[in-house]
């Protein structure tokens, strides 16, 4: 055996050893969701989140202790051998794309170069992951009987639907089940005869509903999708515990809006047991085009893929695109530098050098606040941030200007080299239009849409505990589809370490004319009071939020929740709109 061969064998065994732990990990939550052990589902996917890291520091630690002296272990072409050996590896392999990009991670930690070439890593993948059969089932079929002249009956439905949750094995009974089913069939039916074509349906129309299902906070979702001809429409069924006992089908979702929020990578990772995740993720890009697969794969916690897919979006866009790399549009930050490419739905954030006053911080500190929404459950409404180190970009697709504001902002995070940029340390988010952009030129609908949402969003971090510090609507964006969510981390903190208090009343005129608070202001003291006076200058929208968010003027809401939070009372949040749940 030779000493390539050798090491990519330690490097695929750390690979399994990773996989195997986290497929047990996704696995579990269906247990715990049965047993609606809320607190620990949560601690699993935090959990989940940082054992790549672990793996990928054992394998490395595995192979400096087996070849101490190695001469070429820090030798491009030595690992070049290395790669072609793996290749060989991954033949027959059920996650080889997953295990390429693990090797590309055990490699830049050994060699420690600022940027690489195709020969080192899987700059592109080397194995197809389409199309692989594993030993499971990545999904079942489920063809629904018709009536006269394709008339879908509703027996049809129903008994597809009965097969389709004995097969989901669930150990909780319904709650209602004569309730879900007559919330769910005409729901469902309804549906499908609104789809084009409804009046003469493809031969081959049937459900496909992939075998397991998918675990979020207090959820779980059965994921299918319809089948007709060439078309495929995706679908989700939601299922909630229940108050009177056993489980409850609290929605069918069919909008592509609706959809989209769902996977989105503002909440917290899915927990779900694949054995061929490339198949899972084609089975819903396939009928949700539009979500990229570097965002699913994301959104089941696969986020190392998620981040290598993202990276080689980015290059293939440079690659057939011209336009330059400028500053973002809005109030520049005095945390962050902010830049953006204009043809790219994507925002990149470095961390000043230094920070303008009253920004009171440090570099790591506010790594540590991203590290903090990172971990954390992001409920729909905390923008999911992509981390790289040693980002390699063209120096000719920056605007002279932004590079000279890189020279005089982040001088220590950037270094040029051969025509390239290398930005030593890089935070990308989806772009977002700016809360305050939004309702400066919003018309009435709008207005009343983004008040709506941005009270919703404090309300859901709330909930969460979560307290976004800064409140300003600059530091919240709106979302492609509608959605409020917040973005700026560097003073987001627990809900429980900040102090809510009213606002002292003086006699003394002297006191409330006072350019600063005639009382003592402790660090975490939140005053909510106040909240109204510099959220909003349009007297408009002060208007609108104090209508429709009262309740968060008063120190009592946020006490309320610190309470129910400390007392372990878990949220119920919902990614998608009241009006499409059930009654129940």
């Amino acid at each position: 055996m030779t000493p390539a061969l050798d090491i990519a064998r330690e490097i695929l065994a750390g690979f399994n050893k990773h996989y195997r732990i986290f497929r047990e990990a996704s696995a579990s939550a269906q247990q715990l969701f049965e047993r609606q052990q809320w607190s620990e589902i949560r601690e699993v996917n935090r959990t989940r989140i940082d054992m790549y890291d672990k793996r990928v520091e054992e394998a490395v630690e595995a192979i400096t202790r087996r070849f101490p002296n190695l001469p070429n272990i820090r030798d491009e072409d030595f690992w070049s051998k290395i790669k072609q050996e793996y290749i060989t590896l991954l033949y027959d392999h059920f996650q080889p794309e997953l295990a390429e990009t693990f090797f590309n991670t055990v490699a830049i930690k050994i060699l420690n170069r600022p940027y690489y070439n195709n020969k080192t890593i899987f700059w592109r993948p080397a194995v197809a992951a389409e199309h692989i059969e594993g030993t499971q089932s990545t999904y079942h079929c489920y063809y629904l009987d018709y009536g006269a002249g394709y008339d879908l009956k509703s027996t049809g439905i129903r008994n597809a639907l009965f097969r389709i949750f004995a097969d989901l094995n669930v150990k909780v009974s319904f709650a209602h089940p004569r309730r879900c089913l007559k919330n769910l069939i005409p729901a469902f039916r309804e549906w499908i005869q609104k789809m084009p074509g409804s009046e003469k349906r493809e031969p081959n129309f049937h459900i496909q509903m992939l075998s397991s299902l998918f675990f979020r906070n207090k959820g779980a979702y059965a994921i299918g999708r319809v089948i007709d001809g060439h078309q495929k429409y995706l679908f989700a069924i939601s299922l909630r515990h229940d108050f009177e006992g056993g489980i409850r089908i609290d929605s069918f979702i069919h909008e592509r809006e609706h959809l989209a929020n769902l996977f989105s990578v503002a909440h917290a990772y899915f927990m779900v047991d694949m054995e061929v995740p490339s198949s899972w993720i084609s089975f819903i890009h396939d009928a949700l085009p539009e979500k990229p697969k570097a965002e699913l794969y994301t959104a089941v916690g696969l986020q190392k893929q998620g981040k290598t897919l993202f990276f080689r979006d980015l290059h293939m866009h440079l690659k057939n695109s011209a336009d330059q790399f400028a500053v973002a549009p809005g109030v520049r930050g005095m945390v962050m530098l902010v830049f953006t490419l204009p043809s790219f739905p994507f925002v990149f954030k470095v961390i000043r050098d230094s920070f303008v006053p009253p920004k009171d911080t440090s570099r790591e500190q506010v790594k540590g606040k991203y590290r903090l929404v990172k971990l954390h459950d992001r409920v729909g409404r905390l923008a999911d941030t992509l981390e790289y180190s040693n980002v390699v970009l063209p120096i000719s697709r920056f605007d002279p200007a932004l590079i000279e504001e890189m020279k005089n902002l982040i001088p220590s995070s950037i270094q040029f080299q051969n025509e390239q940029l290398i930005i030593k340390h890089l935070y990308i988010e989806q772009r977002m239009t700016p809360l305050d952009l939004y309702l400066a030129d919003a018309d009435d609908g709008r207005l009343k849409h983004g008040i709506r949402e941005f009270g919703q969003a404090l309300r859901d971090l709330a909930a969460a505990n979560i307290f976004p510090g800064d409140l300003l609507p600059k530091n919240f964006g709106v979302s492609p589809y509608g959605r409020v969510l917040f973005y700026d981390y560097d003073e987001v903190c627990y809900l429980t370490d900040c102090h809510f208090r009213p606002l002292h009343q003086s006699s003394d005129l002297d006191d409330e004319m006072r350019a600063e608070p005639w009382y003592s202001v402790g660090p975490n003291d939140v005053f909510p009071e106040e909240f109204i006076k510099f959220l909003f200058r349009d007297f408009q929208a002060r208007d609108l939020f104090r209508d429709m968010f009262s309740d968060l003027l008063s120190p009592r809401f946020w006490t309320e929740m610190q309470t129910k939070i400390r007392e372990g009372k878990e949220p119920d949040l919902y990614p998608y709109p009241d009006f499409v749940r059930f009654k129940y």
